[in-house]
């Protein structure tokens, strides 16, 4: 019986001993990883100025050997700070990825799009790039017009085929807008500079009087989301916005650094630490715009879901809806069941919701079928869905192009959709 006893607490010992054994080990992965990201962040860093880097070092080592440790110390961290606020356009924009994304942008026609090439200076001179995809003109007036805002990395022409999917299934106008810095467009890219940027491309719609300016939607993805809810944000813009439909887009970009590095001490660094902010948590609380509808990719492993669910919650708006795809990833929710369908569905419901003002109707009132409602769709979906022209509200009166019988737009000619490189 004493040794049954001792072997039962021996066994107790080793198991607990196990367990603690288990939990250290897993601390000290997590603690890696988040060295290891920490470590290529800082490199990266360096890396896209080195001369700078450089010249820090040089400081620092020549105030160590004259004046002692402290105040090198103190440099050092001044400098590396400095190196990367002043690196982080780089870190956050990728305009070269891939490296011909300067020089070759792809063009509607490739995909059997008709379409505008426009050129158009900024709110502070610079000149943008923009493709007008628009329907044929018999119908073009009666049909939403949508402003395209893509992510951080590649150009607009990287987006054609998720363009041609919104202009055939949807039945709109598109406009793509090219921000500074990237494809053909001049300048550099900043956070004001895509701001004055989507407002210039919506200023120029307000401008066309081919087009139907009283439903003018505005569509933003990762990097672009964030644009797009600083533009609905602002009070000269809320009636002028239908609807807005955000993809996959992130809170901040102080809540992003602390993902992607993994520490959350990043949450308590000071604000001005960071260049650009993109702050669309707090930015959403302005949003007037009536209809807001958030499409978020479950499957999304760049930017955490989460960050759509809780952009849903703090938005204020009358009519909204969130609406996940299970096997949606960052880049690639467009191409799931049921994307389109869906889409038309909520256009379709904003429309009849709409009263002779332009606002919606309240969510108290007897329409309230899909508003401030969360929808996620299975993969187990079939592939296919035929939207019936009674159901689409794209569909203007009289002829138009052929109706899709799939959500899933087909084209063998397409470039390497880029992937985002941060947001």
């Amino acid at each position: 019986m004493c040794c049954k006893g001792a072997n039962e607490k021996e066994a107790e010992t080793s198991y607990s001993n196990r367990r603690v054994l288990e939990k250290y080990l897993k601390m000290t992965i997590r603690l890696s990883a988040s060295c290891t990201r920490l470590v290529k962040f800082i490199a990266g860093a360096l890396m896209k100025c080195w001369a700078l880097s450089s010249a820090a070092v040089f400081a620092c080592f020549f105030l160590y050997w004259v004046y002692g440790g402290l105040l090198a110390f103190l440099l050092l961290c001044f400098a590396t700070t400095g190196i990367l606020y002043h690196t982080e356009d780089q870190l956050l924009f990728h305009p070269d990825q891939p490296s011909h994304s300067r020089v070759f942008v792809p063009v509607p026609t490739m995909f059997g799009l008709p379409y505008e090439n426009i050129y158009l200076r900024s709110m502070d001179g610079v000149m943008l790039h923009l493709f007008f995809i628009r329907q044929p003109a018999v119908f073009s007036a009666h049909v939403p017009t949508v402003l395209f805002l893509h992510g951080n990395a590649g150009n607009m022409g990287h987006r054609l085929q998720n363009v041609a999917g919104l202009y055939k299934h949807l039945r709109c106008n598109v406009l793509m807008l090219e921000y500074r810095g990237y494809g053909l467009s001049q300048g550099v890219p900043s956070e004001d500079g895509l701001s004055m940027d989507a407002r210039a491309a919506l200023n120029y719609l307000l401008s066309r009087n081919d087009i139907n300016r009283s439903e003018i939607i505005v569509f933003g993805r990762s990097l672009g989301g964030a644009v797009a809810i600083d533009l609905a944000s602002r009070p000269e813009y809320a009636s002028k916005i239908w609807c807005l439909i955000l993809e996959n887009t992130f809170t901040s970009i102080p809540d992003m650094a602390a993902v992607l590095l993994g520490w959350r001490l990043l949450h308590y660094l000071p604000m001005f630490c960071y260049k650009n902010k993109f702050l669309s948590q707090s930015k959403i609380h302005h949003v007037e715009v009536a209809s807001v509808l958030f499409v978020s990719g479950l499957a999304d492993t760049l930017v955490p879901p989460r960050m759509m669910t809780d952009l849903h919650a703090s938005c204020p708006s009358s009519q909204k809806q969130l609406l996940q795809f299970q096997s949606g990833g960052h880049n690639d929710t467009w191409t799931s069941p049921g994307y389109y369908r869906s889409l038309a569905n909520f256009l379709k419901d904003s429309r009849l919701r709409r009263v002779p003002d332009g606002s919606a109707i309240p969510t108290d009132s007897p329409v309230t079928s899909t508003a401030n409602t969360s929808i996620t769709l299975s993969p187990s979906l079939p592939s296919t869905h035929s939207v019936p022209a009674t159901l689409s509200p794209m569909r203007p009166p009289g002829p138009g192009p052929p109706n899709e019988s799939s959500d899933s737009v087909s084209i063998s000619m397409v470039s390497p959709l880029p992937g985002d490189k941060t947001c």
